[in-house]
């Protein structure tokens, strides 16, 4: 597999997702804009898997939303800074799965974005998929989201009930840098 592949433009491929990149805004752990880019990019392959899950997500009534997909490496470094904990954030010197267009990071909208019991980068015990203690609706909206997801071929991780990723991430080389983020304290 060559780093150079061509990653997949969501945004054109798959219209009926909702695409909020969390990191083109300041609305992540970070608390300022890290991409210059709003683009959405996946492998082909998790492509693939992500137009399943949508497709799913339809039958369902439910609109699958994404907030991150590929990454450059760079951001991972900036994400690393933020929140240097390994069971949120990948350390840049073994590579995101993000940064290999393989993962995504997801949550489910019926009309208003659907309650999961924790926000999106919420690096706490809380936003572990199975978190005892959160109320029923939430942990049904969680168990929704994985089904939807295992249905396209994606599997989540024990930290965050957002991130999936291909169950073969690791196998993806790291890719290079497909759109620039900004320097620490330049974000416009």
């Amino acid at each position: 597999m060559s780093e150079d592949i061509e990653l997949i433009d969501i945004s054109r491929s798959l219209p009926a997702v909702e695409i909020d990149l969390k990191y083109a805004t300041a609305d992540n752990i970070t608390g300022r804009a890290i991409y210059r880019e709003n683009r959405c990019l996946l492998h082909p392959d998790a492509a693939r898997a992500l137009a399943r899950s949508v497709e799913v997500a339809s039958m369902a009534g439910l609109t699958l939303i994404l907030y991150d997909a590929y990454r450059p490496r760079v951001a991972q470094q900036y994400l690393w800074d933020a929140c240097p904990d390994p069971r949120y954030v990948m350390d840049v010197n073994l590579g995101s799965h993000h940064s290999r267009g393989v993962a995504v990071d997801v949550a489910l909208r019926e009309g208003p974005v659907l309650d999961m019991g924790s926000g999106f980068d919420e690096m706490t015990p809380r936003s572990q998929p199975f978190f005892p203690g959160l109320p029923v609706t939430a942990q049904r909206h969680r168990l929704l989201l994985n089904a939807i997801m295992a249905a396209g071929g994606f599997r989540g991780i024990t930290s965050e009930w957002w991130h999936f990723e291909l169950p073969d991430a690791a196998g993806y080389p790291l890719l290079t840098d497909r759109f620039g983020c900004y320097p620490p304290g330049n974000a416009e």
